[in-house]
């Protein structure tokens, strides 16, 4: 599976190398409030996760990309995305002979709240730079190895500026009939400070799904 677990920490170095409320009084007199034994604890607040609903990738924040086509499953957040969710098409089924498939996987979400963020080109750009990183860890390893021509362009979506990289990612995995995969990475500004994001990695056999992606890309639409 192209899509590996590991740490999450940044390689970004490696891609910059590339191109009111009133008050309420107390009871002044009466029975004592009682305490409840034994007590209920609160239950955690669950982290937002995006969802795909019908032929659209939905964001926890209600921000929208158009799924790649029928032909994808529905998946998850696999790079680390705020209120991320994902999609998934397998190019190499059982390539290994031991139930391990090899495949494409697109992902959209928001900016992580830890990642520093500015609505100028450089801070896209930076932005962009922190998750292109983390995704090759997420998806590959912290020594995954890029290979020559990372690409930096300056984009736009629905007005709203932005920041694509797209970089090789070398693969070499026994029996895998693929050298390579291409990592692609979209960072959106949504105009209140912060940012929507997709991500994708494409198969070096299957190029046709990259421009499909970025058509996909365009059509994201800002909650």
């Amino acid at each position: 599976m192209a899509a590996l677990a590991a740490t999450g920490v940044s390689v970004g170095w490696i891609w910059s190398k590339a191109d009111a409320v009133a008050p309420v009084a107390l009871p002044s007199a009466g029975k004592p409030l009682e305490t409840v034994s034994p007590s209920v604890q609160p239950s955690e607040t669950p982290t937002p996760r995006g969802k795909v609903i019908g032929t659209d990738l939905v964001a926890a924040n209600k921000d929208k990309m158009p799924i790649m086509s029928s032909a994808w499953s529905n998946d998850f957040d696999r790079t680390g995305l705020a209120g991320g969710t994902g999609i998934w098409f397998t190019v190499h089924k059982n390539y290994d002979g031991k139930k391990n498939n090899w495949g494409n996987y697109v992902g959209f979400g928001q900016l992580p709240a830890d990642i520093p963020y500015k609505n100028t080109a450089a801070g896209l750009k930076a932005a962009a730079v922190q998750v292109g990183g983390r995704t090759i860890i997420n998806l590959y390893d912290k020594n995954a190895k890029l290979l020559p021509g990372t690409t930096h362009k300056v984009i736009t979506v629905n007005g709203h500026p932005g920041h694509e990289i797209v970089a090789k990612v070398e693969v070499k995995q026994p029996k895998l009939a693929e050298t390579f995969s291409t990592v692609m990475i979209a960072v959106i500004d949504r105009g209140d400070g912060t940012a929507a994001v997709s991500v994708a990695d494409i198969a070096g056999s299957t190029p046709a799904w990259q421009n499909v992606w970025r058509y996909k890309v365009s059509q994201i639409t800002i909650n």
